[in-house]
């Protein structure tokens, strides 16, 4: 159709080992020694992203989790949870069940499941289970198998005429303890959409020699430029003293996995005119987002960005700022502008307002929406617009993409 489905759909399963105990490394451990989920084989990996619709393209590793790069976004897998997210026309939910059996057979049981995904700009482009939220609770729910385990609830955040976020959470109330693993968890996720056109291009893979010696390979050549993409764009700044490990597509398309100690960051890119688009995620647990969120949009320059955070009671408490609370005005996000050279701002945006190039672009809330579900478990959704956007804006008009399912 010549667009593409850029808002992934996200799936986190958790487990417990059967009788307790931990399941995460301690300082001391063998950094070498896999627990839990991590024990997986990699043929078990492939078949689970299989039945999801993508394959696994290359993978990288630290003393706490393994980060893998998937055709269609990112894996991470813990020794006690797994991260799957996927975008495009992916079947994310046909692989739940097969989590919970291969769980089992690690002797691993089920804690906790969460299931989101933002409405999606093209909703008749999805196949089953996916085509409406509707129909993704009632494919959860018809599975004697999944209900027996997933005792949970559907919630939509947000306005049902603009930009929403569906969740669904099944928690089993018995969480695994460890000195490493706190009920403080808290995940940040920013959907950035009609990103800076010259942004945009940077994505695309013919825009790059695509051999510069005679005996530089095909596969080479596409890590060479998948590093010089990241440079281009400066993402490699966003997550300062992580591993990377980026992948650009062809003919355009780009997606990253960054992992420090504990903490991933996952970041894709689709960066077709009609659909452009530019996500950013990490479970990082900062007391303070606001210079990362600055930084991440003005990397990208989207006309609005629609942020999300999942996070545990206490995890919420933990943070010293929250943009994601307090009246529109004062969630006021002002992203400054790159560094002056010679008299002139590098990176500085056509679409800011007159002036805005050196104070910064300005976006403006329009909606927020926040609640706490099951035992602790606290969900918030705000849109931005770029306020230009926001104040050219005619009454009653809908904005671009916008979709129910």
């Amino acid at each position: 159709t010549g667009v593409f489905e850029g808002p992934e759909k996200t799936l986190e399963i958790v487990f417990r080992r059967e009788g307790g105990g931990d399941l995460c490394p301690e300082e001391g451990e063998d950094p070498d020694r896999r627990e839990g989920l991590r024990r997986l084989s990699r043929s078990d990996l492939d078949y689970v992203c299989a039945r999801v619709r993508c394959t696994i393209l290359s993978q990288m590793s630290n003393r706490y989790l393994d980060a893998y790069v998937l055709s269609e976004s990112s894996l991470f897998v813990y020794p006690h949870m797994l991260i799957l997210k996927t975008c495009g026309t992916t079947t994310l939910l046909r692989c739940l069940a097969d989590l919970i059996e291969l769980g089992r057979r690690l002797g691993l049981e089920l804690d906790w499941v969460g299931y989101s995904r933002k409405n999606f700009t093209f909703p008749g482009e999805q196949a089953y289970p996916h085509q409406s939220f509707h129909q993704e609770l009632e494919y959860l729910y018809s599975h004697r198998n999944l209900c027996e385990r997933l005792d949970g609830n559907g919630y939509t955040l947000g306005p049902v005429t603009s930009d929403h976020w569906f969740v669904f959470v099944a928690d089993q109330t018995v969480r695994a303890k460890s000195k490493a693993f706190l009920d403080n968890d808290r995940v940040l996720n920013l959907m950035m959409f009609d990103i800076d056109e010259d942004v945009a291009s940077t994505f695309y893979y013919d825009a790059y020699e695509r051999r510069v010696r005679e005996d530089e390979t095909e596969e080479e050549a596409a890590r060479r430029i998948s590093s010089e993409q990241t440079r281009a764009a400066g993402i490699d700044a966003l997550c300062p003293g992580a591993i990377v490990d980026p992948r650009a597509f062809e003919p355009c398309g780009y997606s990253m996995n960054a992992i420090l100690f504990r903490s991933y960051y996952a970041m894709h890119v689709t960066p077709e005119a009609g659909s452009s688009y530019a996500s950013f995620e990490t479970n990082q647990r900062m007391t303070s987002y606001g210079s990362l969120i600055a930084n991440v949009v003005r990397t990208f320059k989207p006309r609005r960005f629609v942020m999300t955070l999942m996070a545990d009671e206490l995890g919420l408490h933990e943070l010293r700022e929250n943009p994601l609370s307090g009246t529109a005005r004062s969630a006021q996000i002002v992203v400054p502008p790159k560094p002056m050279v010679g008299g002139r701002v590098l990176g500085d945006s056509p679409r800011s307002p007159e002036g805005a190039s050196k104070k910064g672009d300005v976006y403006r809330r329009t909606n927020l929406a926040s609640i706490q579900v099951e035992d602790d478990c606290c969900l918030m959704m705000g849109t931005w617009v770029l306020h230009e956007e926001v104040d050219s804006d005619l009454p009653g008009r809908r904005p671009r993409g916008m979709s129910v399912s």
